[in-house]
This record gives structure tokens, C-alpha cells and sequence, in this order.
């Protein structure tokens, strides 16, 4: 994708890993081998890799600019947070593309969390003198406010995942005063709004982007890959509630499939941005070239 216009806004991604990352078997718990390779030889090329049998995975933050605001959605896993293997890769790469986009820390104005997952926040914040700080100064941080307190009372509960996510990513926003913590339907404006999808995460919501009579939808973490599409039960072992999560990929497709909304999968590889279309009683997606 790189860039995609709509209106008068411009959506970029900057790009912190991509390639082959796990196979479809080990992600999701109901996968069926035979179904799956029939899905994925109609499918993009490029979601999948024959050679290791792997998915094609990406993590990227989508860099929204509008003519009144810069705004970040969702920030990947960010460095210095002590991941395990495979979260532990080089970070390099993100703070290359970020200034290749010609932005500067200190230029963001918003930052939108779809949800509070380790690689979807981590760059929230980075450390400085031993203490956790917010990574982008003048930027204010949208979080849902209950999935910002299921995570800090799982946090609580010695439950949290790997790395210390919410400790290390969402409570220095709060303590800097930096945080929104907002509901279901909260509007920056009537460019930026957001759709609740839990499932995947407590609060999980997608970000909405209109301008010029066009419409982008960030759907985070509500499909991982595009094999969710055309079986929408096949949920992930990351999710929260995949029962909810099911519910809310079903809907959510079956309300956009048809009308040429783009839809930005944060972890759809290049060139990501792609059409939903009905098939049967499931869906097609199809990337936009």
C-alpha cells in the first residue's frame, strides 16, 4: 500500500516487520488443512508463502494525515520491552520508514489504539533515563476506556501478556496525562470515528476514515489474514472471546462487503489496503493495486 488518498486525506504505512511468520495450523485452533489450501489458491499471492508453508504476515502503523491533524493507528511492538522470541526482531526498520515519511516524533497528534495488544502499542512509549515515556510528546493517546481497564486488571491479576504491555505502553500515557480514554462512540470528528469489534481484545474497535465521499476502515486485529474472510469462523489463538470475535468479523464484513470501502488489516502484507466483496455465504477480499 504505501500510500492510499482518499478525499483530501493521505494514509501511509510504515512498516516494522513483514515476511513468513507462523503457519495457518499453528494460529488457528480450527483450521482444516484441505479447506484451507483451496481458499489459498484463489487467494492474493501474496498472503501466503509455499516455500515454508507460512503465512505472510506485516506489522505497520498507519501514518493518517489530514488537513487538521497527524495521526498514528496503532504503533507495533516498539523496542527496549524485553519481548521473547519472535517479538524480539529488530526495530530498526520502523524509526527508518518513520522518518523516510518525513515525520518527526514531536509532529503526531493523535494516536489511535485499536486495542492494547503487544504489537499494536509499543512504540506508545519508549524509555529514557530508566522510566517509560510517551514516544510522541504533543501527541494525545486514544484508548478505550474499558479495554484500557480489563488490561489493567488482568494487569493487577498477574495475567498480563508477555513483556508487561500494559505497565510499559499504556500506563505512562495515563500518568503523562496524555491518555483519552473514550467509549464506543467516540468522534474526533467527522473525518475519524470509531466502530466497536470486540472479540479479539475486551473493547477491540476499528477505526473509521472518511473524506471526499470515500471511506477507510483500520480493522486492527478484527482478521489477521485473509483466510478469515472466506471462512470467518477460523479465529486466532490470540483472541479474547472468540465466540465475540467471530460475531463481530461476520458482522463487520457483512456490513462493508460491496460498497468499495477500503479496509487496512494491520497485518495484511503489501499492498494491504483491499476490497471486501460477498461470496456465498462468506466473503472475497481482493487488495487494491
Amino acid at each position: 500500500m504505501r500510500t492510499l488518498k482518499i478525499g483530501d486525506v493521505t494514509i501511509t504505512s510504515i512498516i516494522e516487520r513483514d515476511g513468513p511468520w507462523r503457519t495457518p495450523a499453528a494460529v488457528f485452533p480450527a483450521y482444516n488443512p484441505e479447506i484451507g489450501a483451496k481458499h489459498l489458491a484463489t487467494l492474493d499471492p501474496e498472503i501466503f508463502d509455499p516455500a515454508t508453508g507460512m503465512m505472510v504476515i506485516t506489522y505497520q502503523t498507519f501514518v493518517v494525515r489530514t488537513p487538521h491533524h497527524t495521526i498514528l493507528v496503532d504503533t507495533c511492538t516498539g523496542e527496549d520491552k524485553g519481548y521473547p522470541a519472535p517479538m524480539d526482531f529488530p526495530k530498526q526498520r520502523y524509526l527508518d520508514e518513520f522518518k523516510a515519511a518525513e515525520l518527526s516524533f514531536e509532529a503526531i497528534d493523535y494516536v489511535f489504539c485499536t486495542h492494547l495488544h503487544i504489537d499494536h502499542c509499543g512504540w506508545n512509549t519508549v524509555l529514557r533515563n530508566g522510566r517509560w515515556v510517551p514516544t510522541f510528546p504533543n501527541a494525545k493517546y486514544v484508548f478505550h476506556k474499558r479495554e484500557y481497564a480489563a488490561w489493567e486488571q488482568a494487569t493487577k491479576e498477574g495475567k498480563q501478556p508477555p513483556g508487561n504491555v500494559w505497565r510499559y505502553n499504556c500506563e505512562p500515557i495515563v500518568e503523562a496525562g496524555q491518555a483519552l480514554l473514550v467509549d464506543d462512540d467516540y468522534m474526533l470528528d467527522d473525518t475519524f470515528w470509531l466502530t466497536p469489534t470486540p472479540g479479539h481484545a475486551p473493547c477491540h474497535c476499528c477505526v473509521n476514515i472518511k473524506s471526499g465521499g470515500q471511506r477507510a476502515v483500520v480493522t486492527g486485529d478484527l482478521m489477521h489474514h485473509a483466510l478469515q474472510c472466506r471462512v470467518p469462523e477460523w479465529s486466532t489463538i490470540f483472541d479474547w472471546d472468540a465466540a465475540e470475535g467471530i460475531r463481530s468479523r461476520r458482522r463487520f464484513l457483512g456490513e462493508i462487503a460491496g460498497t468499495g470501502t477500503f479496509v487496512l488489516p494491520i497485518h495484511f502484507p503489501h499492498p494491504t489496503a483491499g476490497l471486501v466483496e460477498p461470496l456465498g455465504d462468506a466473503f472475497d477480499y481482493k487488495f487494491v493495486r
